[in-house]
């Protein structure tokens, strides 16, 4: 299984990104999916996260209203749509599919992105 972001890069203040995930070995089709962050020095945090049929989206406060998480099933690749980006949403990037089987979750992550935003 591996997923692989893209889509990273130095932007300005104000500006976007859109971050993409594409997985081999595994698909997205009936898995919940996500977007998480991590600067050096503090905990990973979700920033978004989308339900296996898409029909639910969740995001932290601190993005909402300016990411947009979204999935192509049929392209096995999901996407961030990051706009008015501040600085303070510099950070690598990751991608998650988190697939349940039973009672049990199973957790993969891309290698990560880096974001950085200008000011």
């Amino acid at each position: 299984v591996q997923l692989v972001e893209s889509g990273g890069g130095l932007v300005q203040a104000g500006g976007s990104l859109r971050l993409s995930c594409a997985a081999s070995g595994i698909t997205f089709s009936g898995n919940d999916l996500g977007w998480s962050r991590q600067v050096p020095g503090k905990q990973r945090e979700m920033v978004a996260g989308i339900t296996r049929g898409g029909g639910s989206t969740n995001y932290a406060d601190s993005v909402k209203g300016r990411f947009t998480i979204s999935r192509d099933n049929a392209k096995n690749t999901m996407y961030l749509q990051m706009n008015s980006l501040k600085p303070e949403d510099t950070a690598v990037y990751y991608c998650n599919l988190r697939r349940t089987v039973l009672l049990t979750k199973y957790d993969y992550w891309g290698q990560g992105t880096q974001v950085t935003v200008s000011s």
